[in-house]
């Protein structure tokens, strides 16, 4: 049998109509309420919105209006309370119209057809939003993919132009080209545009992007070859050697002696940039690196690159420097200048009590200039330099040798 139970809508209460969720059909279970106004299941309307999830908008599935972000559900505190009313007098109607089957299970048209017409009115707002949701994504997509094509042909045309000006056999013209040729940057128009792709899309998608990221590899391999390339011409141009002594003061190397290496006899002054024979030897203390045998003293620095510096003489005598394969030595003395390297060559040139050292430790240059209001070249040295090199002197007795302070302003001694 079929039991009709039709209710009668108090004077302080909502019709039953209202207390019945819209998605399941059923009596209200912890209502809450959207913004349009409309009530649902908690449940209900969230796992509804759980399906809406990937295109970023939020629907009412009783009316046409959408939002961009999730709403914060809030209870219906006054349809709860209805709902519990309801359920304490045991109204088992969600609706007016609404009829529940006996034992034989047997449905009312009434309850087949509001439940018909509002899955046909579900069905309709879905495939209403998935049409116009399509066109947008496939519209956005095809403007991407005309971007990177764009991207790619921009990347082939760099690569062509790199791999010209690497073949470039004339250092010159290597040179002059280079500045012309813009670096390697990375790619803006995929980044700046974000889509949710179709399933039909992602493969093209994919392959796009595969195909771009090789390409930039190739280029990014071929522009540091030519880095490299720029390094190399740059080290192998020859640097013009200064001729002036304004010119080597631009190199100018401020020298200070190394009291470790110090000989006993040598009295170290003038911030460390002096050396004085003594006749009395110094309270050294011991140290591996000092010179016991010969009245010498080296530089704390390290020489490398382009260096320039000056050394006053009170007199220099022949010395230890100069008598191995890893010393060069210029010896002066009221006789003249003698250079050694193993071996003793005199030096002509004029007599000055000022010496200039000129190193161009990568180009392996090593000059001596007699320096007056001229610079004179007595001798230099073409060798290659395996380590940095240091300055050092020898003195004799009664002889002194001063490191002097050099600034770039100076145009004479």
């Amino acid at each position: 049998s079929i039991f009709l139970d039709c209710g009668r809508k108090p004077e302080n209460q909502l019709d039953l109509q209202e207390l019945s969720c819209s998605i399941c059909l059923d009596l209200l279970k912890d209502p809450v309420s959207t913004s349009c106004g409309h009530s649902y299941c908690r449940d209900c309307i969230e796992a509804h919105w759980d399906t809406e999830d990937r295109m970023k908008t939020y629907s009412c599935p009783q009316c046409p209006k959408t939002l961009r972000r999730r709403p914060v559900l809030q209870e219906h505190v006054r349809l709860a309370g209805l709902v519990e009313e309801l359920k304490k007098t045991r109204l088992q109607a969600a609706a007016a119209d609404h009829c529940y089957a006996g034992p034989e299970d047997v449905a009312c048209d009434v309850c087949t057809g509001r439940k018909m017409k509002a899955v046909k009115s579900c069905l309709g707002q879905t495939e209403r939003r998935e049409d116009a949701s399509t066109g947008t994504e496939e519209s956005r997509v095809k403007e991407l993919q005309e971007k990177l094509e764009q991207e790619i042909r921009d990347l082939k045309r760099k690569d062509a132009e790199l791999k010209q000006l690497s073949d470039t056999p004339d250092h010159s013209q290597f040179l002059h080209s280079y500045p012309s040729v813009s670096a390697l940057s990375e790619s803006t128009h995929s980044s700046s545009i974000i889509i949710r792709p179709l399933r039909h899309f992602e493969d093209v998608t994919a392959a796009v992007k595969e195909l771009r990221d090789k390409i930039q590899d190739i280029l990014r391999d071929t522009w540091t070859n030519i880095s490299l390339t720029i390094t190399e011409v740059d080290v192998l141009l020859p640097q013009p050697e200064p001729k002036t002594r304004d010119e080597f003061l631009k190199y100018s190397r401020e020298i200070t002696l190394d009291p470790n290496t110090a000989n006993r006899r040598l009295e170290l002054s003038e911030g460390n940039r002096k050396a004085t024979f003594m006749v009395q030897p110094q309270s050294y203390p011991d140290h591996p690196d000092r010179f016991t045998e010969c009245l010498q003293v080296l530089s704390k620095e390290s020489l490398t690159g382009r260096c320039y510096w000056e050394v006053k003489a009170g007199g220099f005598d022949e010395c230890g420097f100069g008598r191995s394969d890893n010393s060069w030595a210029l010896h002066c003395d009221i006789d003249g200048y003698k250079f050694s390297y193993k071996i003793i060559t005199p030096v002509s040139g004029r007599q000055s009590s000022t010496i200039g050292v000129y190193l161009d430790h990568r180009a392996g240059i090593l000059s001596f200039y007699s320096v007056s209001k001229t610079m004179t070249l007595l001798h230099r040295v073409q060798t290659t330099f395996t380590e940095p090199i240091q300055a050092g002197v020898y003195l004799y007795t009664g002889t002194t040798a001063e490191f002097l302070k050099l600034k770039q302003s100076n145009s004479s001694i």
